[in-house]
């Protein structure tokens, strides 16, 4: 009756047998519970402010030295440096993604 109803979009029987188990177990809600191991803690205001200050310094850093420095994996600099900083690379530069005048002038003079 699933497949008839949601064509390939239904869910496997292994799933249905194991949502069975887990309400037949006492189980009430659907949501996910919460999970052993280490929350993610490294996406800091503190770790925030060390990128932003290591990639002022130098724009020519790449991410993985970047995670070196502020001891952290590079997946989380990388989110840090694009979401928090609202930065892209470009040529091998680090920058604001949105320029303004007076940025554009300082790179051209800067050369």
């Amino acid at each position: 009756m699933l497949v008839q109803v949601y064509g390939d979009n239904d869910m496997k029987k292994t799933a249905v047998y194991k949502w069975v188990k887990h309400f037949s177990e006492g189980r009430g809600s659907v949501t996910d519970e919460e999970r052993s191991g280490r929350p993610a803690t490294s996406r800091t205001e503190e770790n925030i402010a060390k990128v932003r200050q290591i990639v002022r310094q130098n724009r020519r850093l790449t991410v993985r030295s970047i995670a070196e420095q502020v001891n952290i994996d590079t997946e989380t600099v990388r989110k840090i440096l694009t979401e928090d900083l609202d930065m892209r690379k470009v040529c091998a530069k680090m920058v604001p993604k949105e320029l303004t005048k007076e940025i554009k002038q300082r790179i051209v003079f800067s050369y």
